[in-house]
């Protein structure tokens, strides 16, 4: 098995659970004793949101690439980043690398093809919502994403001040599932969890919509990846 290199605390939250995931399929794909190789680098993310809020992406790019080299360097042989936002600067981070890095929004749209849905909705910070890099990468794939039309402010914020903190709050959830519901009314089969943190909050058994899970889709695929 290949050793994964996880660029992670953005947030810690999401990196946690992606641990866990790993380790987790590992055992159930081999059985016994068996866990992930991984080697994670987790980041202080508070000055990585001070770069996002002021749109310095080459500033984040050129740091997280040498996390990323750092990864290569300690052995790492397949690179995943645990979140969905910094996909912005994708290949930013992995420029001059020929480590592979799986894309998150990929497996989350082979399982959503797979399962025979073409308009989704998409639920994640306001980069990943607003921005174009998700939503292309979405589309080339042959799905039709819908972001929120309102609240977009709101839902970002809950996932900073909130699900970043590890906190859960049912106001915060009927937030989201309020979203859900108007994404449903605009015609999506299904909804992305587009944020590594929102399956703190929603799940199938709260969703107007069935739910994708991009935290568990990515961490499956990452192991994956590493046993082909």
């Amino acid at each position: 098995m290949k050793t994964i290199g996880l660029i992670g605390g953005m947030s810690w939250e999401s990196s946690a659970h992606y641990y866990r995931i790993l380790n987790e399929e590992t055992a159930r794909l081999l059985g016994g004793l068996h866990s992930c190789p991984v080697i994670m680098h987790s980041v202080d993310f508070a000055p990585i949101a001070q770069m996002q809020a002021a749109g310095d992406w080459d500033r984040a790019g050129r740091e997280l690439n040498t996390v990323a080299r750092g990864l290569v360097s300690a052995g790492a042989e397949v690179l995943g980043i645990a979140t969905n936002t910094m996909h912005v600067i994708a290949d930013a981070i992995t420029q001059s690398l020929d480590v592979p890095l799986l894309h998150i929004a990929d497996p989350t749209a082979e399982t959503l093809l797979a399962d025979g849905f073409d308009t989704v909705g998409l639920l994640g910070t306001s980069f990943t919502m607003e921005m174009p890099f998700y939503k292309d990468r979405l589309m080339a794939r042959g799905l039709t994403p819908l972001v929120p039309e309102v609240d977009r402010t709101n839902l970002h914020g809950i996932i900073y001040e909130e699900l970043c903190k590890g906190i859960v709050r049912d106001e915060s959830r009927q937030v989201y599932v309020t979203a859900i519901e108007r994404l449903k009314a605009r015609g999506a089969q299904a909804v992305i969890l587009g944020c590594t943190e929102i399956g703190m909050l929603i799940d199938d058994s709260v969703s107007p919509l069935p739910t994708y899970d991009t935290t568990d889709l990515h961490a499956k695929a990452l192991v994956a990846a590493a046993l082909s």
